[in-house]
C-alpha cells in the first residue's frame, strides 16, 4: 500500500511540475505556424484544462499506456522503454556484478593492510576514480585499450566485446565508492567487543573476518543499494553518448530538454517502479544477511 501511494505521489508531483516549466514541447519548431501549433496542442490534448489532462493521463496510465512521444513522431513511450531498457539494464547489471565485488574486496584489503603500500595504492585509486570526470576516464580507456592496444572496440553495441569498455568505465564509480565505504566500516567493526570475544574463543582469522567482520560491516552499505541498482539500470547519459550505446539515458536527458511531457513521465514512472522494487528487495536482504533483522 505504501508503495502504491508513493508511486501516485511521484506521478502527481512530476505531472504538475512539468506543466509549470516555461514554454511548450513545440516551441523549438520555428517553421510551425500558429495554426499548426494550435492543432498539435489540440491533438495531444495540451489545450485542455490541467485537471482534465491529469485525469486523462491517469486513466491511460492505469491501462499501462504511457502515451506517445511529443518529439519522436509515431513513437510510443512504451516502445522506447521496451527497446532501450534491455540495453541499459545489461550494461548496468554488468557494471554492478563487476564493481560491487571488486570494490568490497579492495575495501577489505585496504582495511586489513592498513598503513601499508597496498592500502596507500587503493586509496590513491579511489581518489583518482572519484575526482576524474567519467568522460575523461572513458576517453582514456578508448584511446589506450581500444585504439593503441586494440583489445576492445571503442564504440557501438553489437556483441559482448563491445560492452567491456563501457562496463569497466561505468563500474569505476561503484568500485571506488564501495572500496572507500568498506574500508571505513571494516575499521569501525574491528574495534567492537564481539570481535575481541571471537578472538578469545580461538576462532581462526579467516572465520572472524568472513562471518563476523565482513558480515557486520556490509549491513550499512545495503541501504543505498536499491537506489544505486535503479540508477544503473536506467542507463548513463555520458557513457551511452561516448560509446554510442542505444540505451535509455539519452532519451531521459533529451526529453527533459525538449519538454517531451509524455516521455519524461513514462521514464520517471518506470524508474520509480524499479526503485520501489529494488528497495523492497533490499529490505529482504537485511533479514538474510543478519537474522536479527526481520521484515514483517
Amino acid at each position: 500500500m505504501i508503495s502504491v501511494v508513493t508511486l501516485w505521489l511521484i506521478v502527481t508531483v512530476c505531472f504538475f511540475l512539468l506543466r509549470l516549466l516555461p514554454g511548450n514541447p513545440f516551441a523549438s519548431t520555428t517553421l510551425m505556424t500558429q495554426e499548426t501549433l494550435d492543432r498539435m496542442m489540440a491533438y495531444y490534448g495540451l489545450d485542455q484544462p490541467l485537471w482534465k489532462q491529469y485525469l486523462t493521463y491517469m486513466g491511460n496510465l492505469l491501462q499501462g499506456n504511457f502515451g506517445y512521444s511529443l518529439k519522436y513522431a509515431r513513437r510510443s513511450v512504451n516502445y522506447v522503454i521496451a527497446s532501450t531498457f534491455p540495453v541499459s539494464a545489461q550494461l548496468g547489471i554488468q557494471a554492478l556484478c563487476f564493481g560491487i565485488p571488486v570494490g568490497l574486496l579492495l575495501g577489505i584489503l585496504a582495511a586489513k593492510l592498513r598503513g601499508r603500500a597496498v592500502d596507500t595504492g587503493i586509496n590513491v585509486f579511489v581518489i583518482v576514480c572519484t575526482a576524474v570526470p567519467t568522460f575523461i576516464i572513458a576517453a582514456l580507456l578508448q584511446y589506450f585499450l581500444g585504439l593503441k592496444l586494440k583489445l576492445f572496440p571503442v564504440a557501438q553495441w553489437k556483441d559482448f566485446s563491445y560492452t567491456i569498455l563501457p562496463t569497466l568505465c561505468l563500474s569505476l564509480g561503484t568500485i571506488s565508492g564501495y572500496a572507500r565505504s568498506m574500508r571505513t566500516l571494516m575499521l569501525e567493526v574491528d574495534r567492537q567487543d564481539y570481535l575481541k570475544t571471537a578472538k578469545a574463543k580461538g576462532l581462526g582469522p579467516v572465520r572472524i573476518v568472513v562471518f563476523h567482520q565482513i558480515r557486520n560491516a556490509i549491513i550499512p552499505m545495503i541501504t543505498n543499494l536499491g537506489t544505486e541498482i535503479a540508477g544503473m539500470l536506467m542507463g548513463s547519459y555520458v557513457i551511452e553518448k561516448i560509446f554510442s550505446i542505444p540505451g535509455m539515458g539519452a532519451y531521459f536527458v533529451d526529453s527533459i530538454q525538449g519538454l517531451d511531457y509524455t516521455m519524461v513521465m513514462g521514464l520517471v514512472i518506470f524508474q520509480a517502479v524499479i526503485v520501489i522494487a529494488a528497495n523492497f528487495i533490499v529490505d529482504l536482504l537485511y533479514g538474510i544477511i543478519d537474522p536479527r533483522i526481520r521484515v514483517r
